[in-house]
């Protein structure tokens, strides 16, 4: 329970539905954070008193040694490396779904419920399979494309078929103080945004200004630090070439940016390492399905192959913008989940 509206209607529902509910909130991070953020103290508050409305006993999980190894050291290596993480889905991966399920094991529970808009159901092979929400506007299926059979199945959303108006309605008709709460849309440990500066700060190193140039090496001005800039960016550059300029890729070792027009930045091709596979274990021969690149992105015809045991090759009927190596491509067939992995070269053909 996060404190948030959505979790609390799904423990709402699992309630209703019979089952004996013990909440749980996971302290993950002892920074500043913001009212755009989960994890505050407050939040723990609200969820508190939901699950005491609920007559559901409550508890708050110190994970925070888990969370900085497995969450924000990953997204500093990842920037370091000069990647763009998710850490959403890595805080999905190693606190939610591996850690806290470990946790209801050790209390006794069968299942982990949460406030996730997403489907688990089971196939006639007893395949468990992950699917969208019926409300594609919430669906957060890219989220959680990393779930494991284990996993599946002791894992249930009861928001799959709800919408965000209906959850807000059934959690004020319960009294709930959090029923018109807004949602969390920022990185709880980086509430302003500011990625690079809460690098510097978390790590205390400093990442020395460079060159931005251009295809042919040319000298276009001078950039901020690596860890600053992402793929597919134009403001923030500082950098007036006559036309507008876009990060087109990093140079980590020679600590340059490169900079380009917005064509340089489409390709079809890509790789992805540290896999998974939902309804195979591994995948049958040349798939063709429909990807996304990131959370926001409109889903893409397809043909995936797996080109080792922890790899996959994607590739797309059209080129896409700004395939950022750290994201996660996630696979589609319909409102199937076939799954995914993080996204680490790109090659135009």
């Amino acid at each position: 329970m996060s404190g948030g509206v959505d979790s609390s209607v799904a423990a709402l529902l699992m309630r209703r539905a019979g089952y004996e509910c013990l909440g749980v909130t996971m302290k993950l991070f002892d920074g500043e954070t913001g009212d755009k953020t989960c994890c505050s103290a407050d939040d723990a508050m609200d969820a508190r008193s939901v699950a005491m409305r609920l007559g559901m006993p409550f508890y708050v999980f110190n994970m925070g040694e888990d969370f900085a190894r497995e969450v924000i050291g990953r997204f500093v290596a990842a920037y370091e490396a000069g990647e763009t993480p998710n850490p959403c889905i890595e805080c999905n991966r190693h606190m939610k779904f591996e850690r806290l399920l470990e946790k209801s094991r050790v209390l006794g529970c069968d299942t982990l419920a949460t406030g996730h808009y997403a489907r688990v159901e089971q196939n006639d092979a007893g395949r468990w399979l992950l699917k969208k929400a019926a409300n594609p506007e919430k669906d957060q299926s890219y989220v959680l494309y990393m779930l494991t059979q284990q996993q599946l199945a002791h894992i249930r959303f009861p928001l799959g078929g709800m919408t965000k108006d209906a959850v807000r309605a059934l959690a004020e008709e319960n009294g709930f103080l959090n029923a018109h709460k807004k949602d969390s849309q920022d990185i709880c440990f980086v509430p302003d945004g500011d990625y690079a500066a809460f690098i510097r700060r978390y790590t205390g190193r400093d990442y020395p200004p460079g060159d931005f140039v251009d295809e042919s090496g040319k000298v276009l001005g001078r950039h901020e630090g690596q860890i600053a800039y992402t793929l597919g960016q134009r403001r923030g550059l500082g950098v007036s070439g006559g036309r507008r300029l876009y990060v087109c890729g990093r140079d980590m070792e020679k600590n340059t940016v490169l900079l380009g027009d917005n064509d340089k930045l489409f390709t079809r091709r890509l790789r992805a390492r540290n896999i998974n596979l939902i309804p195979w274990d591994i995948l049958p021969g040349t798939v063709r399905c429909r990807a996304r690149i990131r959370y926001k992105h409109v889903e893409q015809p397809t043909l995936v192959t797996q080109t080792g045991p922890d790899e996959i090759e994607v590739l797309f009927d059209e080129p896409q913008r700004a395939v950022t190596p750290g994201q996660a491509v996630v696979l589609y067939d319909g409102d199937t989940v076939l799954g995914g992995g993080t996204i680490c070269d790109t090659e135009d053909i």
